[in-house]
């Protein structure tokens, strides 16, 4: 598997990346940095995690002038693609694709070949996310023979390049959680390894449950206020710490809060309020891995001014109050760790 991109009009290679295609889970994961900055404040900063039939690229670009990218896969590949920013002019050869990026959206495609050309405007942010796995290696971590995924190996069998869904779908909280952990995985060697393939796992998954949403039957809903309940979900994605109240989301997205009710219910399978619940809840249980951190602190981080009323929602959560999770987070970790280490000995 041969990666590479350039800035066409400097000729200036940006990745350069080659390893093998196959899927072996013994082989070690490689980690590349990129950083450049010029005297017009110019940057780019690329981060590569490489290992056989997976390549996962983290970049981040800014311009002062209008510029041409040209990305190229040698091999045939499926791409977990995390788009985080607007305006940029994408074309995508075999693949028919919309004139510019959608911010903070995602979606999955094949390619037998894979050549496209992302034109940045000058003065804005490029960021995307993507995670590159060869044929051998995606058809080890997934059944091709599922229902929702049966087209999709189709096009692979035939080598024909397609989406997975006809459009991007956005992010949802739980999808932003999965890559934040990628990013910032600590861990060393093998236990790295293995952590960075349960990761994409799991995200696949997500991205999967995302695209299930999306094809659920949905009646009364057109396609215009469907898309207005996908924003409103991406504003409590956002900022569920202080999220809108009802009416105040119903007027930032124009939809009456009947339908705001009734078609978030339908779309997700949960109420407005009882979704800003469980992001808050999943983010109190990830600020108390911190050993240093009180019940007020998270009470407040998580957006409630009252301790009570927090440890009252995290109980009916999660079965058990604050206090007894952080008390017994330490030996929760410890049991993961010895769990990972007796699958790795087990294999």
């Amino acid at each position: 598997m041969k990666i590479k991109s350039k800035l066409i009009n400097q000729d200036q290679s940006i990745v350069s990346i080659v390893t093998r295609d196959g899927y072996d889970p013994k082989s070690h994961l490689i980690q590349e940095k990129i950083c450049r900055k010029n005297e017009l404040k110019e940057e780019i900063k690329s981060f590569h995690l490489i290992t056989d039939g997976l390549v996962i690229l983290d970049t981040q670009m800014y311009f002062s002038e209008p510029q041409t990218i040209l990305f190229e896969i040698s091999c045939e590949s499926i791409i977990m693609n995390f788009i985080y920013c607007n305006n940029v002019e994408t074309h995508i050869d075999q693949l028919e694709t919309k004139n510019s990026t959608q911010e903070n959206t995602h979606n999955i495609f094949y390619t037998s070949n894979y050549r496209a050309t992302f034109k940045i405007q000058p003065f804005e942010q490029m960021n995307y996310f993507s995670i590159i796995l060869s044929k051998d290696f995606y058809s080890n971590i997934i059944n091709e023979d599922w229902e929702l995924h049966q087209k999709f190996s189709k096009d692979i069998l035939l080598k024909k390049s397609s989406y997975l869904t006809s459009s991007y779908i956005p992010f949802t909280q739980s999808i932003l959680w999965v890559i934040h952990e990628i990013k910032n995985c600590n861990r060393q060697g093998t236990l790295k390894r293995m952590y960075i393939e349960t990761k994409i796992k799991e995200l696949l998954i997500l991205q999967l449950e995302t695209l299930i949403e999306k094809a659920a039957p949905k009646d009364f809903i057109n396609e215009e206020d469907y898309n207005k309940l996908q924003q409103a979900k991406l504003i409590l994605d956002k900022d569920y710490v202080h999220a809108p109240t009802l009416p105040e989301l119903s007027r930032i997205i124009s939809l009456n809060e009947f339908k705001l009710k009734k078609g978030f219910k339908a779309c997700f399978g949960i109420t407005v309020k009882s979704y800003i619940i469980e992001l808050r809840m999943k983010h109190a249980k990830e600020l108390f891995k911190s050993k240093s951190i009180s019940v007020n602190e998270v009470a407040y981080k998580c957006g409630y001014k009252d301790v009570s009323h927090f440890s009252a929602a995290f109980k009916a959560f999660y079965g058990f109050s604050p206090q007894k999770f952080k008390i017994n987070w330490n030996s929760i970790t410890i049991w993961i760790i010895s769990f990972l280490l007796l699958s790795q000995y087990k294999s």
